[in-house]
């Protein structure tokens, strides 16, 4: 018995992954834990630091302090206190450009996201092809705004030579949706809209392909139909997706600036205006520089609130 100790403690007769006698541990065993060194992962990730601060931080806090002062972007900024924020309170324009905001993002969190269901439960159905699908779909959210602003505004809005035009000559007038109050919001968000779906849509079928095969076997074979089968089966597995991409939505509702700049600049008489385009406004064409950091701090307060959910569901989830 002692030798067997000894030749334990000593290593003879040892196998790896198997000790020579129950109960006496190995010296791998006992061999007291690496320190961690932190300094090597510290310098690694030092550069995105530095970039992250450069381009958001500091950016941001500058940013914040121009809101409360009166700055044309050349001269001294003189310190106003809250006077931009209360201008901005007693402006009509800025409440309805808030109003633009939400409907837009009202827009965006029904329309694309029930065509990218709707678009995806079909992929699902497409065992062979479905690649292929999911590249045509994503051609329109590749492409850059100004070509998808061309193509639409040239070649199908266009009164007299695009798809209106010809409408109108041949079969009855339309009026041009640009050009009205009325219909120049959604005609902006419509073509938004056709870049941004297909990537919805992408994004749930690759959710929808991680529910378990047996479980959709299993409906089927009960007799359910497609509604069905996608209501009770598929939507418990991708809710979590779905949700998060609501949230996204709302951040780049919030966001929203090139479609419509480069289609109405804000009209006609404000009716496309949104609180981007507004303190692009204030900074470039009136050059109050102060009044647009303040709209970009409404803007943050909003997208921190709607971030502040997202990370809120990313770490507990949909109980």
């Amino acid at each position: 018995m002692a030798d067997n100790l000894e030749n334990a403690r000593e290593g003879e007769g040892w196998l790896p992954g198997r000790p020579a006698l129950a109960g006496v541990p190995s010296r791998a065993a006992v061999r007291p834990p690496r320190p961690i060194r932190t300094g090597g992962y510290v310098l690694f990730v030092l550069p995105a630091l530095l970039l992250s601060m450069s381009i958001i931080v500091i950016p941001g806090a500058l940013t914040f302090l121009a809101a409360f002062t009166d700055w044309d972007g050349v001269s001294e900024p003189w310190w106003i206190g809250w006077e931009n924020f209360e201008t901005l309170l007693a402006d009509r324009r800025f409440y309805e450009a808030i109003l633009n905001n939400l409907k837009w993002m009202g827009l965006f969190l029904t329309v694309p996201v029930g065509l990218g269901l709707v678009a995806a439960s079909i992929l699902m159905r497409r065992k062979k092809s479905h690649a292929v699908f999911q590249i045509i779909l994503l051609i329109p959210y590749v492409l850059s705004p100004v070509a998808n602003t061309m193509i639409w505004v040239n070649m199908i809005f266009d009164p007299t030579s695009g798809v209106i035009g010809f409408i109108n000559a041949n079969l009855f007038p339309v009026p041009y949706p640009l050009g009205s109050t009325s219909t120049a919001l959604f005609a902006v968000a419509s073509v938004n809209i056709w870049n941004f779906w297909g990537y919805l849509a992408v994004i749930f079928f690759a959710a929808m392909r991680q529910t378990p095969e047996e479980q959709l076997e299993a409906a089927w074979l009960e007799g359910a139909n497609g509604w069905q089968v996608f209501r009770y089966v598929t939507l418990p597995h991708i809710l979590p997706t779905v949700a998060l991409m609501l949230v996204i939505v709302t951040i780049f509702a919030l966001l929203n600036f090139d479609y419509v700049y480069l289609m109405t600049g804000g009209g006609p008489a404000g009716s496309t205006q949104m609180l981007s385009t507004m303190a692009y406004t204030f900074a470039f064409q009136t050059f109050e520089v102060g009044k647009a950091a303040a709209v970009a701090v409404v803007i943050s307060i909003f997208g921190i609130i709607a971030s502040a959910v997202y990370v809120w569901i990313s770490r507990e989830g949909l109980r």
